[in-house]
């Protein structure tokens, strides 16, 4: 199933695409898409619904983020060899982790703010991993039963404050509207092979990324379970995995985002996202 939120932002109501593609006002059975319904027992409670009875939402109404209010987002750097090699960075024997501020998170078409000074903002189409199920020390065998759905995630980077200034990455990955996420999140059962996923990022028409999930040097379930090791994993918990190369910091010389590009990105049988970048 797709599970999307749709309305104005603080006021969005979930919903879900019915067989013929509509949106489903599910709010009758369900408050949010947030950590508190986030679990396997909500998709069991879904699938017994007669979806053709609930009302059905405009689909020129905004999307929201499709989760929201997750305890945690957390990050993999790096997590593709030839990204890695673009950007001149050894690959990584282990997973990098690093941590967005949730409040980063936005609609998948909302506009992304380029702040007065910032002067290298990027683009990364990634795919994202939506928990269900606390997961806690678990292995790489158990990583599935903690997985509800995936997501497409745009992992947007300001390099000067992430590489240039002192501190951690998530400088560089928190300020409002750096964390575009949906439209859908899409239940697993629906992801024939989550590791072969065809991926794109265009930035005003032209081609910036193309990759695949099957290049990643690690794979969903030993991200999870990798994660878990050092942090508990509770459910509505998001991890974004790293993006293919193309991203503007790679390209020679480098290239990156001004106010009133239009960037737009998807995964397949995750969605798309069309977002347009403005001064704040």
């Amino acid at each position: 199933m797709k599970l999307l939120r749709v309305g104005n932002k603080g006021n969005e109501k979930p919903g879900i695409l019915d067989i013929d593609g509509k949106i489903r006002d599910i709010s009758s059975h369900i408050s949010d898409l947030n950590p508190e319904n986030l679990n396997f027992e909500l998709i069991s409670k879904i699938q017994k619904i007669d979806l053709s009875k609930l009302p059905e939402l405009s689909s020129n109404e905004r999307i929201g983020s499709c989760i929201t209010s997750p305890g945690k987002f957390v990050a993999i750097g790096l997590n593709y060899s030839d990204h890695a090699a673009e950007v001149g960075a050894e690959i990584p024997k282990e997973p990098i982790m690093f941590m967005k501020a949730t409040s980063s998170m936005c609609g998948p078409n909302d506009d992304i703010e380029l702040v007065a000074g910032s002067k290298k903002l990027d683009w990364e189409v990634e795919l994202g991993i939506v928990i269900g199920k606390e997961a806690k020390h678990i292995t790489v065998a158990q990583s599935q039963d903690h997985i509800l759905g995936y997501c497409l995630v745009n992992d947007v980077s300001e390099r000067e404050w992430q590489i240039e200034k002192m501190g951690q990455w998530v400088k560089g990955k928190s300020h409002d509207t750096y964390g575009p996420t949906g439209p859908y999140l899409v239940t697993k059962d629906e992801i024939k092979d989550v590791n072969n996923l065809k991926m794109i990022l265009d930035v005003n028409n032209e081609r910036r990324q193309t990759g695949n999930t099957k290049t990643m040097i690690f794979d969903v379930n030993y991200i999870v379970s990798y994660v878990s090791k050092f942090m508990s994993l509770q459910p509505g918990d998001l991890i974004t995995t790293g993006t293919p190369p193309g991203v503007g910091m790679g390209m020679k010389p480098q290239l990156f985002l001004k106010a009133g590009d239009e960037i737009k990105l998807s995964i397949e049988n995750l969605g798309e996202q069309n977002s347009k970048v403005v001064p704040v």
